[in-house]
């Protein structure tokens, strides 16, 4: 029996397929006279409801209908792209293309997709009216940007699919598909946060500049802030700069025990927020201190988000953490783990937190990755601010060091005595 509550249903969503684009395109040459444009709203209101009909009669019908039709509606849309090319000397295939791919929609939201339809729908209305944003971005991509882009690409897409997914070596801790794995997810969360900074950190000033360059590495920030506090008398909202990164790091450390092992998060997530909540905390005591004034210039230098050596460096350094945290439970327990997460802090925080959580999900014990997590997390901390002081002095930086002490207290506390 034919629901006809459900046909109205999609053939609603189908014109309003066609509405929503419609509105963005009809927008988009609103400034030309009537006629001079090849399609606007109605004509693509008309084309969605359009489809969602041929999309009801295919599935009566013939399935063969809904191509003979969308044949049809391309051949419509070339010979109109023709014409109008020939008229204004406008080789832009935008709106033909958009009209196409209006069809297609309101013709999956006929056969009864209507939400993933819609949404696909509203990033298309989103793609078409960031033109100038999308534009502006090109101008500013530089070609070592596009060859880091590119190689990230090869390591993810191409290298990774031909690694062995199995364990080799020491107590089988090597296992080449995860580790490149880790080193790719690395590498995006770095190539994403680079391009957040590039594109905000001048306009908005030295804390947001600290958390979008956070994210791409919290040292690299420290090492900036510490450059320019050199510059300058006033040197705590440097510092406050790098409390902010460093509390980028806890969301980087959530993301990646996600990804590895999320049920960590279960005993995780107490601590990592009170780490995150304390950092913030000393972050905005420092900025309160600094006044209102903000520096002009606080840009981390952070050149090439991807070199391949970096990328190489890493999965090496994450396959040794792997052998050693084998190696230290096994000959040490829970203290050797934890040893080690202290020692690898000093250098990096994602290595070890990658490893604990991957052995977590064998035979390490869950608490012990957790609190092996969270004392590389402080490590890591604290040790920035004596990276702050070997450049500053540690006589103006001590109050740096005081706070992010401090800010690390109730995280360890509630990863010993709650977890």
């Amino acid at each position: 029996m034919i629901n006809e509550f459900d046909i109205l249903l999609e053939l609603a969503s189908a014109l309003a397929v066609g509405l929503l684009i419609g509105i963005e395109r009809g927008w988009s040459g609103r400034n030309e006279d009537e006629g001079e444009r090849i399609a606007g709203l109605r004509t693509f209101s008309l084309l969605g409801l359009l489809g969602g009909v041929w999309a009801q009669l295919s599935g009566i019908l013939s399935d063969w209908l809904i191509a003979v039709s969308f044949v049809a509606i391309a051949a419509l849309v070339i010979v109109g792209h023709y014409i109008e090319t020939r008229r204004t000397d406008d080789i832009g295939t935008t709106t033909a293309f958009a009209m196409l791919l209006t069809f297609s929609l309101a013709a999956w939201a006929g056969f009864g997709y209507y939400m993933p339809a819609l949404a696909t729908s509203v990033v298309v209305v989103a793609l078409l009216g960031m033109k100038p944003v999308l534009h502006k971005w090109l101008t500013h991509i530089e070609t070592e940007e596009i060859y880091a882009g590119i190689k990230l690409l090869i390591i993810s897409v191409v290298l990774l699919p031909l690694l062995p997914d199995q364990g080799y070596g020491p107590w089988e801790a090597l296992n080449p598909f995860w580790i490149w794995l880790m080193v790719v997810l690395i590498c995006g969360i770095s190539f994403a946060g680079y391009f957040a900074m590039k594109y905000s950190g001048k306009q908005l000033g030295a804390l947001i500049t600290a958390i979008t360059g956070g994210l791409a590495s919290s040292t690299a920030v420290t090492l900036s802030m510490a450059q320019f506090a050199m510059k300058r008398i006033s040197k705590t909202i440097f510092m406050s700069g790098v409390m902010v990164a460093s509390s980028i790091m806890c969301i980087r450390v959530a993301i990646e025990v996600f990804v590895v092992n999320a049920e960590l998060l279960e005993l995780l997530w107490l601590p990592l927020l009170l780490l995150f909540l304390g950092i913030i905390a000393g972050a905005a005591w420092l900025w309160y201190k600094s006044g209102t004034a903000e520096p002009e210039s606080t840009e981390p230098d952070l050149r090439n988000p991807f070199r391949l050596t970096m990328a190489i460096q890493f999965g090496l350094l994450l396959g040794l953490i792997m052998v050693l945290a084998a190696f230290m439970q096994e000959q040490f327990g829970e203290q050797g783990v934890y040893a080690l997460s202290v020692i690898s802090g000093l250098m990096d925080v994602d290595a070890i937190t990658l490893s604990l959580s991957r052995l977590a999900l064998d035979d390490l014990a869950a608490r012990t990755a957790v609190i092996g997590i969270i004392l590389a997390s402080v490590t890591n901390t604290i040790v920035k601010g004596f990276i702050f002081a070997f450049f500053v002095g540690l006589k103006e930086s001590i109050q740096l060091i005081i706070a992010l002490t401090l800010s690390t207290l109730p995280a360890l506390a509630a990863v010993f005595f709650f977890v």
